[in-house]
């Protein structure tokens, strides 16, 4: 598999995935016998650069929480390499760091949770969570976290005299401000944003999305946008990566991504957004069939039995993920010749 190595030099990149597998052993009987594996990450490759929103999207179930998950080093790989360049310059690679090595870089990526409600502690204060992060790493001094907190909520749109009261007196919008402001307390500079606003109503939605542009463009973060919502993608993201059972198959800009796929999983996620015009007819989207199990992937191209342009080749020979346009990466065998519907 082609490593994908355009638009962007490697001085700009801030994180990039090569080759990355998480695999979960299937065990059955008494004796817990390993008789195969749950593919959640299948050669996962991506890289993201220095001040960017990379949007890493797909159907429920395609692995995406799992290589956020892996690259936050929640959850360590089956194989892989994550090469993080940190704050001095250095390149380390993420997959291979015991925990006593990690420790230091924890401050340098941090996560905001996708559900407001389940990520805040009900038993603790705004200022006991917001500060809890800025305590574990050595800042002892009570006035001064007190001090920080008051800036990080003021940064997030809240009133600093609310670090006092408990989660249960805020609405979900403002308990996903809260958990922002708890990830970017240490200063991060890689920032995962696990499906932030699909537990958000839509006008709520749209605060919060341009909350994170406003950070970002101030504090100069880089996102990982983890989402299913290709409308919120389109809206944030610079460049977008689509998964379908735990395989990417498609890399590109946002612009280029809607206008012109070149992968037909693309093209039906495209084609089933929604348009804010009722004499356009989006028409029947619907794929045929079912996202295929990553416990018993079919062979050749995962996708072949759902795909309205499968031939021969596809059901027996995997794709490669190759540079189809300059910066647009794609593994589908006819991707040079279909002509693909996008959004206009």
């Amino acid at each position: 598999m082609t490593t994908p190595t355009a638009q962007g030099s490697n001085d700009k990149r801030l994180l990039e995935v090569k080759n990355l597998r998480k695999y979960y052993p299937i065990k059955k009987g008494f004796l817990r016998k390993t008789v195969g594996y749950v593919r959640a990450a299948d050669d996962v490759n991506f890289f993201i650069n220095e001040g960017e929103t990379l949007g890493l999207v797909g159907e429920s179930g395609c692995g995406k929480t799992t290589v956020s998950r892996c690259i936050l080093r929640a959850q360590a790989p089956t194989s892989g390499e994550m090469l993080f360049r940190t704050g001095d310059g250095a390149t380390v690679d993420l997959s291979r760091l015991d925990r006593k090595a990690l420790s230091p870089l924890r401050s340098q990526m941090q996560m905001i949770f996708q559900d407001p409600y389940g990520s805040l502690n009900p038993r603790m204060t705004i200022f006991d969570m917001v500060s809890e992060p800025l305590l574990i790493s050595g800042m002892k001094d009570r006035r001064k976290r007190e001090e920080r907190v008051a800036e990080l909520l003021r940064l997030v749109g809240l009133r600093p005299e609310f670090m006092q009261r408990f989660p249960h007196a805020f609405s979900g919008g403002q308990r996903q401000r809260i958990g922002i402001a708890r990830a970017l307390a240490l200063n991060p500079r890689l920032v995962v944003a696990d499906e932030p606003v699909s537990a958000l109503d839509v006008s709520v939605q749209a605060q919060t999305l341009n909350l994170l542009l406003d950070l970002q463009k101030r504090l100069n973060l880089t996102y990982l946008f983890v989402s299913h919502n290709l409308s919120v993608v389109k809206h944030i993201c610079d460049r977008v990566t689509v998964m379908y059972v735990g395989k990417i198959v498609e890399t590109a800009t946002a612009e280029e991504m809607f206008a012109r796929p070149r992968h037909p999983y693309t093209a039906a996620l495209v084609a089933a957004l929604p348009v804010a015009d009722p004499r356009i007819k989006t028409g029947n989207v619907e794929l045929p069939g079912e996202v295929a199990s990553p416990a018993n992937p079919p062979s050749g191209c995962y996708f072949h039995p759902r795909c309205a342009f499968c031939i021969d080749r596809c059901r027996t020979e995997a794709p490669a993920y190759r540079e189809i346009t300059p910066g647009h990466f794609a593994a589908c065998h006819r991707a040079e010749e279909l002509n693909l519907a996008g959004m206009a």
